[in-house]
């Protein structure tokens, strides 16, 4: 799946996204590669991979679902209100890095969690009330072309803009749990709609399908901020 127009610049480590209101780092994470993997796959099949025994109205729904995704540069970062918290978080993942790669760093780790995530982890866990007042938010900020002949000129800059927001309810005790309910039923009531099987990234198998629907319905937004 070939991208149009030339590869974004990769920007700097730690920058400033007025209009989030957020301070920003970049984020290593399998975030990237599981979207590259997704392109990858769409790009030798470019209406997705057919069901194990589909129907012909999903036939049609996951050919023209596949027929909107365009081919994409993707990257990840965490953002934080303030410069102060992008200098903790920078502190912590040097802490894991450094300390993750060998034995009695990871025994460090796990002794003192809280000394070395400056206070995020702890062996307790949180509270009820804790995870019941706790929310995510994730912004998708995208830049393209409003068209192919625009982004066939290689000196020119996409001309367009796209903000999106997922956000929930808290990430890790609510809404992995509920995703992961979400797309079990979805396997058990539509398996026929679904690949025959396989190691597959999420997305080439539960992007045609009503898992979407399914997440609003138990409180996982999706939303169109802006496009300019």
């Amino acid at each position: 799946m070939q991208i149009p127009g030339p590869p974004p610049p990769k920007g700097p480590t730690i920058e400033q996204k007025k209009e989030l209101g957020l301070w920003a780092v970049r984020l290593p994470s399998a975030d990237s590669a599981v979207v590259r993997r997704t392109l990858s796959i769409l790009s030798a099949n470019p209406s997705g991979l057919p069901g194990v025994n589909e129907s012909a109205d999903h036939i049609k729904k996951r050919e023209a679902f596949w027929s909107t995704v365009k081919p994409a540069h993707f990257g990840v970062k965490i953002g934080t209100k303030s410069l102060l918290g992008i200098l903790r978080l920078i502190a912590v993942g040097l802490f894991i890095g450094l300390l993750g790669n060998f034995s009695f760093g990871r025994w460090l780790l796990l002794k003192f969690p809280s000394f070395f995530t400056l206070g995020w982890f702890r062996k307790k866990g949180p509270t009820e009330d804790e995870v019941s007042s706790a929310s995510f938010k994730m912004w998708f900020v995208g830049h393209g072309f409003s068209d192919s002949s625009t982004a066939s000129l290689g000196n020119k800059k996409p001309d367009t803009q796209i903000v999106t927001r997922v956000t929930g309810p808290e990430i890790g005790y609510i809404t992995t749990p509920i995703i992961l309910v979400q797309c079990a039923l979805i396997t058990l009531s539509q398996r026929g709609d679904l690949p025959k099987g396989g190691v597959y990234p999420p997305g080439i198998v539960f992007g045609p399908t009503d898992l979407q629907e399914r997440l609003q319905q138990k409180g996982v937004s999706f939303d169109l901020i802006s496009k300019a």
